[in-house]
């Protein structure tokens, strides 16, 4: 009684299942499907029942009748599936991914009288894999040197640089631009040397004033001024045995530049309010986009303290000086913040690429990962379009490198004409007042479109 029962409420039962069931005959017509499979697929169960159950284009599925007849499908031929990982088409078009398990319905008499299937959707566990392969790809990226990218002859001779400073325990001064990644690459600079398993402490000399600063750069001691509560570590003893990071050091009060100079003469620091010399052993980096010289020169950046801290000076170029990296600098943005935002973004268009690359970039390499945040924000399309960039870069008129390129063609040609007029139509003569070879002359020419005279043949026979 119980059993007959359960038969007549066995379709509510299924339709309280998540997972997709679908039941189907022997020649793979579906006869039963429950609220889960619509869910999944998008189909209604009256656009399913009756249908071949090819209707959902299962990835997996392969068609195995062959010249016997005798099955028309690998799961009457094998008997079962399990946990089997596939990909169907829903209703809509689009792809979702599930894991597939079937097994054959037999009769009371042992005869196969179809197949029951049940999907489980794992397309959000399949993105997260993706996602997780993607992150995985970025930190691998080949075009990169300790996560810093470029492919530039310019940022081949900073990497070159990084490898060689972080072989010595000297200072380091990189130079270069706000924006241009100073700091990423005094960690470089820390993480490929031999100090790597120690601290590394950085410290912006100019976002604290003098008095903060002295604190911060060498500690104090409880009572050393109003609000010393107690004794304080300071970021040179913090950074014992590894490395500290004084960015823009251009801005170092000069009373403050002093103390400084005696901690790279004497390996002591002193904490404010107290005379004990403390030893420390501690490799000191330093940044600036300043002109250090201009400012020895105003009397505002001690001499000698420039030459104690210029011994592997490293100068990074500005972003407009290496236009070749701005595509894999891009890609890398796009990836990283595609990921973060879960938008459905798909790339970036050449033309809205095309802006990029003519861009001057005054902020560089920080000003384009802000065009990215501004693009995402921005983008409702599956591509990112020049005006989907900030106006000051898809505004931006051709630079005037690219002016000059077109001049310097202009230029060429005029040379060439005058020293064809000289030499009387002379190809070997015009090369030899250009200092190039005949080749070149006639290549020039044919660039050009200067057609050689009869004058000209009748000169070089």
């Amino acid at each position: 009684m119980f059993e007959q029962e359960l038969n007549l409420y066995w379709k509510t039962v299924v339709d309280t299942i998540q997972d997709g069931v679908m039941v189907v005959d022997i020649k793979g017509t579906i006869v039963a499907a429950n609220k889960g499979l619509e869910k999944i697929t998008g189909y209604s169960q009256t656009e399913l029942i009756g249908k071949p159950c090819s209707i959902l284009d299962c990835n997996i599925c392969e068609i195995v009748r062959g010249n016997k007849g005798e099955h028309w499908c690998n799961l009457f031929r094998d008997g079962t599936v399990d946990m089997r990982r596939c990909a169907l088409v829903k209703n809509d078009g689009s792809h979702i991914h599930v894991l597939k398990n079937a097994s054959l319905l037999h009769d009371t008499e042992g005869r196969v009288m179809g197949a029951v299937e049940t999907m489980t959707d794992i397309t959000e566990i399949i993105e997260k894999d993706s996602q997780i392969e993607a992150f995985r790809r970025e930190l691998m990226a080949e075009d990169s040197f300790q996560g810093i990218l470029g492919v530039s002859n310019a940022m081949q001779q900073v990497f070159d640089m990084i490898a060689n400073a972080a072989q010595s325990d000297a200072p380091v001064i990189i130079f270069g631009e706000s924006g241009t990644g100073k700091e990423l690459i005094s960690k470089a600079i820390h993480d490929v040397g031999k100090r790597k398993q120690n601290p590394f402490v950085k410290v912006n000399c100019a976002a604290l004033t003098e008095s903060l600063l002295e604190s911060e750069l060498f500690g104090h001691v409880k009572g050393a001024f109003t609000g010393a509560y107690q004794n304080r570590q300071g970021r040179f003893e913090a950074a014992q045995g590894g490395a500290i990071f004084l960015d823009e050091i251009g801005d170092l009060p000069l009373s403050t530049q002093v103390k400084l100079l005696r901690v790279l003469e004497e390996k002591v620091v002193e904490r404010v309010g107290d005379n004990r010399p403390i030893h420390i052993d501690v490799r000191i980096i330093s940044a600036t986009n300043k002109d250090l010289l201009k400012l020895v020169g105003q009397g505002a950046f001690r001499e000698d303290l420039f030459y104690r801290i210029n011994v592997i000076p490293i100068t990074v170029p500005p972003l407009r000086e290496r236009a070749g990296d701005i595509p894999i600098l891009a890609e890398s943005f796009f990836r990283r913040i595609q990921l973060k935002s879960g938008k459905k973004i798909k790339g970036i268009s050449n033309d809205a690429m095309g802006a990029m690359i003519n861009y001057n970039w005054p902020g560089n390499v920080r000003e384009l990962k802000s065009a990215f945040e501004y693009a995402f924000v921005s983008c409702q399309e599956t591509l990112i379009q020049p005006f989907h960039l900030p106006p000051a870069i898809f505004q931006a008129k051709i630079p005037k490198i690219r002016k000059t390129a077109v001049s310097r063609e202009e230029t060429k040609r005029k040379q060439l004409v005058e020293a064809l007029e000289k030499s009387g139509g002379n190809q070997s003569e015009a090369a030899r007042i250009l200092g190039v070879s005949r080749i070149t002359v006639w290549n020039w020419m044919k660039k050009f479109g200067i057609k050689p005279v009869r004058k000209f043949a009748e000169d070089s026979s």
